[in-house]
This record gives C-alpha cells, structure tokens and sequence, in this order.
C-alpha cells in the first residue's frame, strides 16, 4: 500500500452523537484518515467516495445498542469494498474529551507493552499496522521518539484495550475495549 493513500473513515448510517465523536477522536489520531459523513450512501457510493479522496482504504464504525459495536476495515478492490481481516467488536469506548485531552499529533507508531507479546496480540498488531501504515516499535522505542502511539494491552478481564499515548504513559485517548477478533 502507497504511504500516500489515505484512509476514509465513516459509521453505518444513523450514528450517534458519542460515535461521531470518536470518529473524530480517531481521525484526529491516527495518520492519514480523512473522515466523511455517511449520511445515505452505499457501498458502491462510499468505494466512489474513497477514490475520489484518493483513499485506498476505508473503515467503518458500525452501530449497536448506542454505541459503536464494531470496526470494519475494507480495501477497495476491482469490484468494490473488500473485507480486509479483522473485524473488531467493540464493549466500549472512551472519548479523547473524557480524558481532559482535545488535541494531540498523530500517532506515529504501534505499541505492545512487553507483556502483551501473545500469538493474538501479536496478529492483530501486524493487521492493525498494516492498515493504519504505523509501524511496530516497543515501549523503549517509542518512549525515544516522544511522540503519540497506539498501545495495544489486555485489562484485568483478559479484553484488548488499544488506546493512545504520549510516551511515558500519559494516556490522550480515545479508548477502545475490543470484546472479540474476528479473522
């Protein structure tokens, strides 16, 4: 994938307050996401949209119970929006503002703390630094470049929490609780 490509991001249709919110929180994190209303549009619309915001990758907010229940990632192929591995099913979030934070460079890498280092976590770092162009860096790393990351770990329940910091450890938000992966 071009460095240059962009991504869109949007919701499923009828999004809520709280889920247009942490679209923002996420395009104003993460590098190269352009976000764009999804009002009434397809799919075929919304692949058109992405070309012609020069983005070959789109993800999708999707909408449960008033809150964002999943992350879908797509890549636009010849015929349309591709379905690109994983899916995230999301038990709950927390917005940049709930952490007193309104604006913060975007994350310029992907973190696993030392202990989160299993054949899951791992996975799903790879597919995550794939489609966001981020590269894998450990703590010590990013702790040296000073700079926003994404911090993949597990909480007490054993749920991936992927949020955002600035090294050392100052957390900026937004949270996301992945309940499951789907491959």
């Amino acid at each position: 994938m071009a460095s240059s490509m962009k991504i869109l991001l949007t919701t499923s249709r009828n999004p809520t307050p709280r889920i247009r919110t942490f679209c923002n929180d996420l395009s104003n994190a993460i590098p190269n996401i352009v976000r764009v209303n999804r009002g009434k549009m397809s799919a075929d619309e919304t692949a058109e949209k992405a070309l012609e915001l020069h983005a070959n990758r789109v993800a999708i907010v999707d909408r449960g119970h008033g809150g964002p229940a999943s992350i879908k990632f797509l890549q636009i192929g010849e015929s349309g929006l591709v379905s690109v591995p994983p899916v995230l099913h999301v038990s709950g979030i927390r917005l940049r503002r709930e952490f007193g934070v309104v604006k913060v460079k975007p994350a310029l890498s992907l973190v696993l703390s030392e202990s989160e280092t299993s054949g899951k976590m791992l996975r799903l770092a790879d597919a995550l630094s794939k489609f966001f162009n981020v590269p894998i860096m450990s703590v010590d790393e990013a702790v040296k470049t000073g700079a926003t990351s994404i911090v993949m770990l597990l909480d007490k329940s054993s749920r991936i929490v992927m949020t955002f910091m600035v090294e050392p450890k100052v957390e900026v938000g937004p949270r996301v609780i992945v309940s499951g992966v789907e491959w």
